[in-house]
């Protein structure tokens, strides 16, 4: 019991010296002029705030995210294709890819996937 004590004293008493050394060695400033405004990328703070955003590009980036998720979803299908009964496993794998294929349809026929308008 006195050895875990010790252990987890040593270890607070490094990590506090560490916390302590990096605050006295880092150049942060807490008064920095550029990171008080509203915007730090490259935008000029007395310009217009609001820039116009493209919703093609959005609705791009909002498509990549469905189908990278469905990727991650499939993923464990497969896997899991030996260990679990086949009837539930086949009827599971339709109803998921019918149900990505309407959404497919869906963006397809509301013109989403089209790159150039």
């Amino acid at each position: 019991m006195n050895i875990i004590m010790y252990s987890f004293s040593l270890v607070l008493v490094v990590m506090l010296m560490m916390t302590i050394i990096i605050s006295l060695v880092s150049k942060k400033s807490f008064t920095d002029i550029q990171k008080a405004t509203p915007f730090e990328c490259g935008f000029n703070p007395m310009s217009y705030s609001r820039l116009p955003f493209s919703i093609h590009f959005f609705m791009i980036a909002v498509i990549f995210l469905i189908f990278d998720i469905e990727i991650i979803l499939v993923m464990p299908m497969i896997l899991t294709l030996k260990t679990s009964m086949m009837k539930i496993w086949v009827m599971t794998s339709i109803m998921f890819l019918i149900i990505l294929m309407m959404g497919l349809y869906h963006e397809w026929t509301n013109g989403m996937i089209k790159w150039a308008s």
